[in-house]
């Protein structure tokens, strides 16, 4: 009988913290054995979501994002969460290419590239309230013996 095994981050809005998200997220799905390109496309997608929460939803960086992960059987689901701007329309910023930042030089391909990597993305948003974002990857490369004793 395989279990949920969950864990949460909570950190400050800094983008010295995205490579800490990463990290964190590739060592605890370890458990599902996956292989190294389930890991990199797990990587990217933490990564293009805490960087969205870092530069889009917030201007402080004392403000904090929330980044849950959790595994069961061979999927991993990930959110991430801020409590920041928001997204007015979440359909037209899941467009490639659209930034609301293009002054940092932004492409606009976060949520593409969240959607390449992962089996399912869904955003949820209201402005001024705060964005999450939900991702699920089933990886194919299981261990023999996935429970806990």
């Amino acid at each position: 009988m395989t279990q949920r095994n969950e864990m949460r981050l909570e950190f400050d809005a800094r983008s010295m913290n995205e490579g800490f998200a990463r990290t964190a997220v590739a060592a605890f799905i370890m458990e599902l054995n996956p292989t190294l390109d389930e890991v990199a496309d797990v990587k990217t997608a933490v990564s293009e979501a805490v960087t969205n929460a870092i530069i889009h939803g917030y201007d402080n960086p004392q403000e904090k994002v929330v980044l849950t992960c959790s595994v069961e059987g061979t999927a991993v689901e990930l959110t991430v969460e801020d409590r920041g701007k928001g997204i007015e329309d979440v359909a037209r910023a899941m467009e490639p290419f659209y930034t609301t930042r293009p002054e940092l030089e932004r492409s606009g391909m976060g949520f593409a590239f969240m959607e390449a990597f992962m089996d399912d993305v869904r955003v949820t948003s209201s402005p001024g309230k705060g964005t999450t974002v939900w991702m699920r990857k089933n990886l194919g490369n299981p261990k023999v013996a996935d429970t806990y004793e």
